[in-house]
């Protein structure tokens, strides 16, 4: 019987093992959690980010990258000293954004997936910021854009092979 496809997401999306749904966000929560502990500097990493864009662009479903995002972004807001929703949001429109680009370019791509998460962890940024000075009408929090930029560029430079081993496991037909 001949497959026929619908659309361009119905053509390329992509679907997991259960369990990877289950253990690849919760390993990226630990590592996020426990790596600064064992070096400060491990800080800058934020691979629940990397996990919400590589889910949310293999799936190609804004509705399924927000939930992926508010999901991962609330159980970062746990174990942190900030208020619970201050992940989940940004990462809820981060999911959103990412998918709704995964509909309309080639993501397969290595500089792509480089650019997009290099813009993606600078979006993030700057909807921490808007949330925390905006919304929780903190005056004094100020953003320190060259921390942003080199922080962006060491998640995009990371989330390369991430996403490569993420393809391996990927249950394609």
């Amino acid at each position: 019987m001949v497959r026929r496809f619908i659309n361009r997401r119905e053509l390329e999306e992509h679907h997991f093992h259960p369990a990877v749904l289950f253990a690849v966000p919760l390993g990226a929560l630990f590592l996020h959690a426990y790596l600064p502990r064992i070096w400060a500097p491990l800080g800058i990493l934020d691979l629940p980010l990397i996990v919400v864009l590589y889910f949310s662009v293999s799936w190609r479903s804004p509705i399924a990258g927000t939930l992926i995002g508010t999901a991962v972004g609330l159980l970062q807001d746990l174990p942190s000293n900030q208020y619970i929703g201050f992940n989940g949001m940004a990462k809820a429109a981060i999911g959103y954004a990412a998918a709704s680009i995964g509909l309309k370019i080639d993501v397969e791509n290595v500089i792509t997936r480089a650019a997009m998460n290099f813009g993606f962890c600078l979006l993030q940024s700057a909807l921490f910021f808007i949330i925390e000075r905006f919304l929780l009408g903190d005056s004094t929090y100020a953003l320190r854009w060259v921390h942003e930029l080199l922080r962006a560029a060491i998640n995009a430079a990371l989330a390369l092979p991430i996403f490569f081993l993420l393809d391996r496991t990927r249950m394609d037909e």
